[in-house]
């Protein structure tokens, strides 16, 4: 059926009429749109929120420090499990710290078995920075953990201990919800006892006519070696105090290198370790690696540089090398190669000797008396050089 035809004043009012009706409708529909586009909220980092972004990488490194104590918080959820709203983990974060603790608790079986076992942990994480651009906020923060050894022999140190250095990496949702998406270990080491991390390695050292060190075996209750540790040219006594004095205040008598590239600054500690219980400045061109001399304004490579170390110190016959790690004394350096490409990537000292068990203090992580069965379960595929002092 045909429509009919209007007249034209008629025709001209119903235009207009609906017109009017069509602005009216449009206008009651731009406070929705409006409505719409403000359900964006823009993300507040206040104080509040910097406090919670510490308590939740508090609870982060905690529940892997957990991971590792003997029958830690039994029948308890992560501490992790209990933040969320405006500040909680990412699913990624979420699944990704799940298959950290695992790892770990599958290492604490590995160190129970060797015979080592922690009784307690403890934790506790201070915010260093908080940067903020747009919808992501990049936290650095500091991790200091204690950790009591069980006594399963008896005649275990009280405690070992470590700093780590972390960044958390926060996303905002369009509620202005904060998501940890992202946990990356800042410092040159990884070689916290509560961590997973790969650790990073040096650049393969080029060839050397210096001997080049034998590994050491790791396997436990090697043949005796033992060690006079008074009476001779060093005093190893002396080397363990400085270590434990300065293994996480560093001596601003020296440079800190931590931070500085691969290895940090271990060798350098090490090196500082070694002259205050007796080694003699070797002066001479820095890059010249039967040199060995160490201040506040200058160093040789030997001084602080892992492979440089090494070759140094069997070139003066300063060290012998050990067969086995678990030989070493107080006062002995532990080297590493943890990808065992030739280059060895970090140097430790041993300050404490207890029942057949070497404990390790270090910089980059800086760590106090680590245990080496701790560290050899943590890097079962690592090269070990041993090297009597």
């Amino acid at each position: 059926m045909k429509s009919r035809k209007l007249k034209h004043t008629r025709r001209r009012a119903t235009i207009l009429t609906a017109a009017a009706a069509s602005a009216v409708a449009g206008a009651a529909l731009l406070p929705n749109w409006s409505a719409g586009a403000s359900t964006t909220v823009q993300p507040q980092v206040d104080a509040t929120t910097k406090a919670t972004f510490q308590r939740l990488a508090d609870a982060v490194f905690t529940d892997r420090t957990n991971a590792l104590v003997d029958q830690p918080r039994r029948g308890k959820k992560a501490l992790t499990d209990g933040f969320s709203g405006k500040v909680a983990l990412s699913s990624g974060v979420d699944r990704a710290e799940g298959d950290t603790v695992k790892q770990l608790g599958d290492r604490k079986e590995r160190l129970a078995r060797t015979g080592e076992k922690y009784s307690a942990g403890s934790t506790a994480v201070t915010l260093d920075r908080t940067r903020v651009k747009g919808r992501t906020a990049v936290v650095t923060v500091t991790e200091t953990t204690t950790l009591t050894y069980k006594k399963v022999s008896g005649d275990e140190p009280k405690t070992t201990g470590f700093q780590a250095h972390h960044e958390l990496t926060f996303k905002a949702d369009d509620r202005g919800s904060w998501k940890l998406t992202k946990v990356r270990e800042t410092g040159d080491g990884y070689l916290a006892p509560n961590a997973v991390a790969k650790p990073r390695t040096a650049a393969t050292a080029p060839k050397s006519t210096t001997p080049s060190a034998p590994r050491a075996a790791t396997t436990r209750r090697p043949a005796a070696a033992p060690k006079n540790l008074t009476g001779g040219a060093y005093d190893y006594k002396a080397m363990a105090r400085y270590a434990e004095t300065y293994w996480r205040n560093y001596n601003p008598a020296y440079p800190n290198f931590n931070g500085a590239g691969a290895g940090g600054d271990c060798t350098n500690f090490v090196s500082q370790s070694l002259k205050a219980g007796g080694w003699k400045h070797v002066p001479g061109y820095v890059y010249d690696y039967t040199r060995w001399f160490g201040t506040a304004d200058i160093q040789s490579h030997s001084f602080v540089g892992v492979n440089e170390w090494s070759w140094f110190a069997q070139n003066s016959k300063r060290t012998t090398s050990l067969a086995n790690v678990y030989q070493m004394d107080v006062g002995d350096v532990l080297q590493v190669d943890f990808d065992k490409d030739g280059s060895k990537d970090h140097t430790m000292i041993v300050t404490s000797r207890q029942g057949g068990v070497p404990y390790l203090t270090y910089h980059s992580t800086n760590t106090l008396r680590r245990s080496v069965t701790s560290i050899v379960s943590s890097y079962p595929n690592a090269a070990f050089y041993a090297y009597r002092t």
